[in-house]
């Protein structure tokens, strides 16, 4: 009787074994430990416009707010569509005006470029000096950092309040998969994510899968590392049959047939991941913005569908989703 007991044991021992040597090969391997932290500085950037109308994608004119500022009733959780505006950007909006603010200045280009999407942001002066933040996304053409805030600290902020980040994220690598490509994505995010590990590829879950065949404005940039690109949802049948009516800012998506590796182009097989960062336009070509967080050439990312892949939920940043 002892004799079985001991051998049943050893038996659900080495089987135990087994199973946390499959966990183990499995965790994702980074280089985090190498990657550097750096501040960077931007401040709360003024709504701008350079035209009184937008002319839409049918012809009519419209006024509706844009870009900048602080946008006091539109969160990441939020619907990207069905708003009365054209590429307005959640929460916060921020560069670094150095060199007399211009969007391609040195200063702001390493803003955008190193500030990454779950870094902390500081509120460093005014009457919310202090306050805490996430970055959300990146605004190509603008040059815009986005980070959320919560309401209370939003009626604290004024447009030219200096908010430093601790950028983290930039050069971060999966060890076993070196075909993906990770980018603008503090690791705490990836550890968010959590994506696993089945048959040689990686399962991620997003809320959406988009055809590349609809992506519009910022395709065939030659690098991802700032900046975003358009779903265009002028197609009704499109938007039925994948169902982005409902698409919400902070929500992963999959692009299906595009190749994030290098730049934005169009290539079969191959599956980008990114974040919604910024609501629908009513301008040709346009659409909610994507900023790339992931990429594989040969198609090793897997999307799952999952309604709570977004950043309100991974990073904990509202209670009510």
């Amino acid at each position: 009787m002892i004799a079985k007991v001991i051998v049943d044991f050893l038996q659900v021992l080495y089987y135990a074994l087994i199973f946390l040597k499959q966990k183990m090969t499995l965790m994702l391997r980074t280089n985090r430990e190498k990657l550097v932290k750096i501040s960077v500085m931007g401040e709360v950037t003024s709504p701008t416009t350079k035209n009184v109308y937008n002319i839409s994608a049918t012809g009519v004119p419209c006024i509706l707010p844009g870009v900048g500022g602080v946008t006091y009733n539109l969160r990441v959780g939020d619907l990207a569509c069905g708003w009365e505006a054209d590429h307005v950007e959640p929460c916060v909006s921020t560069n670094n005006k150095e060199n007399d603010a211009r969007s391609g200045s040195a200063a702001n280009t390493a803003y955008n470029l190193f500030s990454c999407v779950g870094n902390q942001a500081v509120v460093a002066s005014g009457d919310a000096k202090g306050e805490i933040g996430t970055v959300t996304g990146k605004h190509g053409g603008i040059e815009h950092v986005l980070i959320d805030f919560k309401p209370e600290v939003l009626d604290r902020l004024l447009i030219g309040d200096c908010i430093q980040i601790k950028a983290f994220g930039t050069g971060l690598k999966l060890l076993d998969f070196p075909e993906i490509k990770l980018v603008n994505m503090d690791p705490c995010l990836l550890d968010a994510i959590n994506p696993q590990v089945t048959g040689g590829k990686l399962e991620v879950p997003v809320t959406h899968l988009i055809p590349a065949c609809i992506m519009g404005s910022g395709l065939g940039a030659n690098q991802v590392n700032s900046g975003d690109y358009d779903i265009q949802l002028f197609d009704d049948l499109m938007v039925k049959q994948f169902g982005l009516e409902d698409l919400r800012l902070g929500d992963l998506v999959a692009i299906i047939d595009a190749d994030h590796s290098y730049g934005r182009i169009y290539r079969q097989g191959a599956v980008s991941v990114g974040v919604v960062v910024h609501t629908n336009c009513v301008t040709a070509g346009h659409g909610p913005g994507v900023t790339s967080l992931m990429s594989s050439t040969s198609g090793k990312i897997v999307p799952q569908i999952n309604q709570k892949a977004n950043l309100a939920s991974l990073l904990k940043l509202r209670a009510d989703i």
